[in-house]
């Protein structure tokens, strides 16, 4: 039943796609060299973090088999965790809140985009 009423909730408050839409609008706050840090608990929030950092990581969105870019791309985000990054056992043992808990931080290169 705990599965049943997340999923209800999430789908109920929308949580996804305010997710989504305030990952979109941090880099309005940002200053060069600033920092974003998510903590999610759970898949669907991980995945949609994992890929708005590294869409934003990357300089070029064109396809591969085009021979040179045309996109215009700027890279937005360095990445600052390559992977997910999980609470300790002794955090766990603690907190047991904590162990469903995936950190990612990026840093704002300070280009802006076109």
């Amino acid at each position: 039943s705990t599965r049943t009423f997340q999923a209800l909730r999430i789908a109920v408050n929308g949580e996804l796609d305010n997710l989504k839409q305030t990952l979109e609008k941090s880099t309005g706050f940002l200053v060069p060299g600033g920092r974003i840090v998510v903590i999610s608990y759970h898949s669907l929030e991980d995945r949609i973090v994992k890929q708005f950092f590294r869409d934003k990581s990357r300089s070029c969105s064109c396809p591969p088999e085009l021979p040179e870019c045309r996109c215009g791309g700027i890279k937005l985000f360095r990445l600052l965790t390559r992977k997910a990054i999980f609470s300790s056992d002794r955090e766990t043992a603690c907190n047991p809140r904590a162990r469903s808990a995936r950190l990612r931080a990026a840093e704002y290169t300070g280009e802006d985009m076109k």
